[in-house]
């Protein structure tokens, strides 16, 4: 394929129009870093279990999510949390040069049941509480490439942000989670995703050797920051009061891949780079 198409400004990211020249041109790429780089802290919020009760003796039943991906663009998210035993997933898009493609690539590669749908995640088409995962990467820091202070955004911004988490809640299953994958860092956001509209708190911990991305994973009753920056992995804060991460059970398998990321790294896509620096400043 030709070369992926440059921006002219940030703004472009907001312009429905330069995703499907994009994606016209551009087979895969992945926002940040891929699955792989996060897969050790998300897994284990992917594969829920039940207790049943069956003649005297408890059972532990896998429950099987149904896992919302909001702006696929195209990633191998979906493929990868498919061959970790996730498999009913939606994946939407504005874009529909990447809806059409996403299901060309999935359909050649045998992933016949991941669902690929042209949707606005602004104003998503689909009933209350029906998903048990809602998940994205760098979507919504789209919308944040013109929100001016970051202590205090715009009101177009604010509005399209606070749409976007108003349709999670509501599709979210009570106890439901949602993942954000982001270079948002936690006390800008932190205002916005406390809304009195939403009913998760805030938790936090850290991963990673160095680098400027930053990763926010959301539960609803209870809402994860993870950030990817310098250290391994760190404490964890619940619910207000700080417990240490050796009280998370392990995963068993999984080792978080070294990441080592510098300005030269996010200088090509101008967006991600200029919120970091923006942030960073201020």
């Amino acid at each position: 394929m030709e070369d992926t198409p440059t921006p002219s400004t940030a703004l472009a990211y907001l312009n429905p129009s330069y995703w499907d020249e994009r994606f016209s041109k551009e087979e895969e790429y992945e926002w940040f870093k891929d699955y792989s780089h996060f897969r050790h802290l998300i897994q284990p919020h992917l594969t829920p279990h039940s207790a049943v009760t069956i003649f005297g003796g408890t059972w532990l039943t896998r429950t099987y999510l149904q896992v919302l991906e909001l702006g696929c663009g195209n990633s191998q998210m979906c493929e990868q949390l498919h061959k970790d035993g996730t498999t009913n997933i939606t994946c939407i898009d504005l874009s529909h040069v990447a809806v059409q493609n996403m299901q060309k690539r999935l359909l050649s590669r045998g992933f016949k049941d991941i669902k690929v749908l042209q949707a606005d995640m602004l104003e998503l088409p689909f009933g209350d509480e029906c998903f048990d995962l809602v998940i994205e990467k760098g979507t919504m820091d789209v919308l944040f490439v013109d929100s001016g202070d970051p202590w205090n955004p715009k009101p177009e911004t604010l509005s399209k942000v606070m749409a976007t988490l108003k349709g999670v809640h509501r599709v979210l299953k009570a106890g439901g989670t949602f993942i954000s994958v982001t270079f948002g860092q936690p006390h800008f956001r932190r205002p916005i995703f406390n809304a009195p509209d939403f009913t998760w708190s805030v938790e936090w911990t850290t991963f990673g050797e160095g680098g400027f991305l930053f990763s926010v994973l959301y539960v609803r009753g209870i809402q994860f920051w993870i950030s990817i920056l310098d250290g391994a992995l760190g404490d964890i804060w619940q619910c207000g009061q700080r417990s240490s991460y050796d009280d998370v059970p392990p995963t068993k398998g999984f080792e978080a891949p070294s990441i080592n990321l510098l300005h030269e790294e996010l200088e090509s896509e101008d967006f991600a780079f200029r919120i970091n620096v923006e942030e960073l400043n201020c």
